[in-house]
């Protein structure tokens, strides 16, 4: 064996044994994952992960390669949230709610600490048309804007575990609620009329709002919404005073136990 062989080949060992370490490491991620899940223990632990980049940051410094060592491992930490989300959710999860709910801040968390994909109907719609959500209402008017969604929403139908952030009028409409529940749970979550202002109050891209800011008129169109959001709704979640992380901790174990029923 020459030099640039033998070389080679402690290169081939090496990966020999970082293969077998995540195999482990996998392993370990699904035994734990399913641990939390019969024990009632919380999924998320930011605190945790925090301590962990700290830890990496530690051990790589002054070494050669420091960055690509910590892209390396970094990428590993995201595999492991995605196997997190197989073992806990096996179907879209499409979350519904008036504007200003917390529907974009719960799909945010959902990606970051579970690494599920992210569908902003309203951004996905203003990208395609190329303009704005409240030009596509001036221009076209709110009734293409509606076909618009559900086109959006039957192509989720062959997609899994896709966190699906609908605007505040799509479950008004039936078809909608039926391409909703033929590939994931539907998730209504709920706040209060002041909530919703203080949420809303700096934004300028909801048309249905931006002439009417106060509480009044917030809470007879949420109202006017309620009985169509609860009938579209598998689960239900109050968001006042909690935070992003209670609510998602309280949306998983929900969906879990609507799956588990099904």
């Amino acid at each position: 064996m020459n030099e640039l062989d033998r070389l080679k080949n402690k290169i081939r060992q090496c990966d020999a044994a970082i293969l077998e370490a995540l195999l482990e490491r996998n392993k370990g991620i699904e035994e734990i994952t399913l641990y939390k899940k019969e024990h009632g223990l919380p999924f998320f632990q930011r605190e945790q992960e925090m301590e962990i980049q700290k830890w990496l940051k530690s051990e790589t410094m002054g070494k050669a390669y420091k960055q690509e060592i910590e892209d390396v491992f970094f990428s590993i930490y995201k595999g492991a949230k995605k196997i997190q989300a197989e073992k806990l959710l096996d179907q879209n999860i499409f979350l519904i709610g008036f504007m200003g709910c917390g529907k974009s801040t719960v799909a945010d968390f959902l990606n970051r600490e579970l690494s599920m994909e992210v569908i902003e109907m309203d951004q996905i719609i203003a990208k395609r048309e190329g303009m704005s959500i409240s030009d596509i209402f001036k221009v076209h008017g709110e009734a293409y804007f509606r076909e618009l969604e559900t086109k959006l929403l039957k192509e989720m139908e062959s997609r899994s575990r896709v966190v699906v952030s609908c605007g505040g009028g799509t479950p008004m409409r039936e078809c909608n609620v039926a391409e909703m529940k033929k590939s994931g749970c539907t998730v209504l979550l709920t706040a209060c009329p002041e909530t919703v202002l203080q949420r809303t109050k700096d934004n300028h891209d909801r048309p249905l709002l931006e002439k009417n800011k106060n509480v009044e008129f917030i809470a007879e169109l949420m109202e006017k919404r309620r009985e169509k959001y609860e009938a579209a709704a598998d689960i239900i979640i109050e968001t006042d005073g909690k935070n992003k992380k209670e609510i998602c901790e309280e949306l998983v174990r929900k969906v879990i136990t609507w799956s588990e029923r099904r």
